[in-house]
């Protein structure tokens, strides 16, 4: 169980993954190696998965987000699988998520644009093993984008 100033680290560290230790140390009323302490066992148990750059889509000219519905032909541990494996290896996805309902996955791209778009479904996801059929959803605009997650 967190107490109040791990917590306190972890929203810190959510708002600027590059702070100083001497800065989040500060911010959290400890001591800089009290602080360097914490921070190492929370990414010792877990806590702490890893540091990324947030980068701009628009400037790297994939600006267009889509999400994808996807429904397999067999919903068999193989075919599962399969799809699995052949999705982590495609770039322009960003997340997928096996999902209840009335299809498979919902996967989360980013493309150029639309006839880019065109191009990576009918060569690439329609490709993959067992996709029967795919329903996409173009964004408009996001209106929310955070990866931070709530602490309480």
């Amino acid at each position: 169980m967190l107490d109040k100033i791990s917590k306190k680290i972890l929203s810190e560290l959510q708002n600027d993954g590059r702070i100083s230790n001497v800065e989040l140390a500060t911010r959290v009323n400890l001591s800089p190696a009290a602080c360097l302490e914490r921070v190492r066992k929370l990414h010792e148990t877990g806590y702490i998965l890893g540091y990324t750059a947030q980068l701009d889509p628009r400037l790297l000219d994939v600006a267009l987000l889509v999400f994808i519905e996807v429904v397999l032909d067999r919903t068999t541990p193989e075919v599962f699988e399969e799809f699995k494996r052949s999705v982590q290896t495609i770039p322009e996805v960003q997340e997928c998520h096996m999902v209840a309902g009335g299809f498979d996955y919902l996967v989360k791209a980013r493309v150029k644009d639309m006839n880019e778009y065109r191009e990576f479904l009918g060569k690439t996801l329609l490709q993959l093993k067992g996709v029967r059929e795919t329903h996409t959803y173009a964004v408009m605009e996001e209106v929310k984008h955070t990866t931070k997650l709530p602490i309480k």
